[in-house]
């Protein structure tokens, strides 16, 4: 008797019903950057990959959005350096899946980090900035042995220069120990401020990003109120007026109901921006308080959008569902085109 109960399923047929088309080890199963991006990997997939406005759940995570754990010799040393320099890196404080790749350096060996500078943990009265910080940074990012770094910032619009000249003076610390040192700064809009982009475009860093982050018609759901989709094209061709030689570069998040006219809208505005480089890339629900995602865009639509990006006749464009505005293989392109730039 007792064998027999034994074998008798005790659950209900609505979680048998979920057992079913629930997750197999294929869902568990970590690959690579490289092969998250292949559109060939993935052209059986059957999930559902659009959230209908009905639905109460979130979407299951495809399997190209699956990464292995960062790991490596380069990725564990600048880990535990981090640790003992008091750095703040968006790359862990985001959980950005590409940590590993760009800490490690990658096939092409080139490191890269993106650290936050004028870091504050409450809104309500922020400090004012740390006088030291621009050059403790820069010792650290020094001693760090990075080949490219990204620095960063909150909004600081509390600050009269909205912390433009805490930006430049970190980017003259760093190139004054070491020159080789690629900096990218990804720049708040300064409230369209033209002086504080001087001051940041003219401090000798190598590229300038601003991030559109997604569609016009989006802007006003998905960025902060004060963020405006005209300001932000305005902000990057002011950039490339007063600086034409410096190289600019923005980054879109898809996922979030976007039709295929506004993302080529978006880099048509981008481009006729001068703007050179572009990142495009999946947008991740963070937390339960933030957007939902309403879509995850298939290897072979972002393969699409890079082809797309490329004949509008930017220098570069990043595109793919792993892809992050700051993103070592595009930083690694990117540094070739500083290169080359600079010799000409």
């Amino acid at each position: 008797m007792r064998m027999a109960l034994r074998n008798e399923s005790t659950l209900t047929e609505k979680v048998k019903e979920k057992l079913a088309t629930g997750p197999d080890l294929k869902h568990f199963l970590r690959i690579s950057p490289e092969e998250a991006q292949n559109p060939d990997n993935y052209e059986e997939y059957e999930g559902k990959l659009y959230r209908e406005k009905t639905d109460s759940e979130r979407l299951r995570l495809p399997p190209w959005l699956k990464t292995k754990i960062p790991s490596g010799e380069n990725f564990s040393e600048l880990k535990a350096q981090l640790r003992s320099l008091n750095l703040h890196t968006v790359c862990e404080e985001a959980r950005c899946p590409n940590i590993g790749e760009c800490w490690s350096g990658g096939k092409q060996g080139t490191s890269t980090a993106t650290i936050m500078i004028l870091f504050v943990k409450t809104s309500r009265k922020p400090p004012p900035p740390d006088p030291n910080e621009p050059v403790n940074t820069a010792e650290a990012i020094v001693s760090w042995g990075i080949h490219y770094i990204v620095l960063t910032s909150v909004d600081r619009d509390d600050l009269p220069d909205g912390g433009s000249v805490h930006f430049a003076s970190t980017v003259k610390e760093i190139k004054k120990r070491n020159s080789n040192i690629l900096v990218e700064c990804l720049v708040p809009d300064f409230q369209g401020d033209r002086s504080c982009l001087e001051t940041v475009a003219n401090c000798g860093l190598d590229v300038l990003a601003h991030n559109v982050e997604t569609v016009e018609h989006l802007t006003p759901y998905v960025r902060d109120r004060r963020a405006n989709y005209r300001q932000t094209m305005k902000v990057l061709k002011t950039v490339k007026e007063i600086n034409p030689h410096l190289v600019t570069k923005s980054s879109i998040m898809l996922g979030l109901s976007e039709t295929d006219e506004q993302v080529k809208q978006t880099l048509i505005d981008l481009r006729e921006s001068g703007v050179d480089c572009v990142t495009l890339g999946q947008y991740m629900q963070p937390t339960k308080k933030h957007l939902k995602v309403i879509e995850y865009v298939t290897p072979a639509k972002f393969k699409h959008w890079e082809e797309v990006g490329k004949e509008l006749g930017f220098l570069y464009v990043a595109s793919g569902p792993l892809v992050r505005s700051s993103y070592r293989a595009g930083e690694f392109f990117i540094s070739s085109v500083v290169k080359k730039m600079k010799k000409s």
